[in-house]
């Protein structure tokens, strides 16, 4: 179903400003360069006070970004390369956040690759590469935020799986089945954080709209994407990162273990 022809979408709400709802927390935001999901939840997370601590595979773009979120406010945001495939980068992005900061206190972990193809010509290499960044790569930041979280007995992980863990779509059956991976690992890993006061939550965005999502999706798939929500349109990068932040913020105390839907899709 999808909505009809006359429908006019309503306006985009205006973004929210700050109201400290993460003062005095360092987070780190993976995949954070460029005009995504991440970059919207790094600049949001300052917005909120936190001492941001941003990482991506692309080392330019990557310190465009800590320039462009250093000048909100004078902000704390460092900036740390990291490709997520690579396990002693992933270490070295944690290391260093706790030799900058001293602490951790929240981990978002963003970075994923999709792509179209179908199952019937889809490749090994094609199969590998999408499960090795979306999720292998969540699964050993995790695991590092995890080796300092519960060593200091708190602190929350926030991890971005897709709608598509739940729901089918032609051509993304290997991103569909990391990100319904990275929600099952998000439910192990918040059971086994639980004891030592550290949550564990994943979002679960239907469709978000960016400059390059194009090279994902074909136009007319996102045009039918659209169609299928509720307000006719993909969501703003910073929406999806207003409920991240809600999950790293003492506001959601009582979640783990959950994956939160961020969309609007209807039957």
């Amino acid at each position: 179903m999808t909505l009809g022809d006359g429908f006019t979408p309503p306006p985009v709400p205006a973004a929210p400003g700050g109201h400290g709802l993460l003062e005095g927390k360092v987070v780190i935001v993976t995949a954070a360069a460029g005009t995504g999901i991440g970059s919207a939840t790094a600049r949001r997370c300052v917005e909120e006070g936190a001492a941001v601590v941003v990482s991506d595979a692309h080392a330019r773009r990557l310190a465009e970004t800590v320039e462009e979120l250093t000048a909100l406010s004078g902000a704390d945001v460092s900036g740390v390369p990291c490709d997520v495939t690579n396990e002693s980068e992933v270490r070295h992005l944690f290391d260093a956040t706790i030799e900058r900061h001293g602490r951790l206190d929240v981990a978002v972990h963003n970075a994923g690759l999709g792509g179209t193809v179908e199952l019937v010509d889809m490749t090994d290499e094609q199969w590998m590469r999408v499960l090795d960044v979306t999720l292998n790569g969540t699964f050993r930041c995790t695991r590092a935020a995890l080796g300092h979280l519960l060593a200091q007995r708190s602190g929350c992980i926030v991890n971005n799986a897709s709608v598509l863990g739940w729901r089918a779509q032609r051509g993304q059956a290997h991103y569909a089945a990391a990100k319904a991976g990275v929600m099952a690992l998000t439910r192990c890993a918040a059971a086994e954080a639980a004891e030592a006061g550290v949550r564990v939550n994943a979002v679960a965005p239907s469709l978000a709209e960016h400059p390059f999502l194009s090279r994902a999706i074909p136009e007319d798939d996102l045009a039918i994407l659209r169609g299928r929500e509720l307000f006719g349109r993909g969501a703003e990068t910073w929406e999806v990162a207003n409920v991240i932040v809600f999950l790293a913020s003492d506001y959601s105390s009582y979640l783990s273990g959950e994956v939160l839907s961020v969309s609007s899709q209807h039957p």
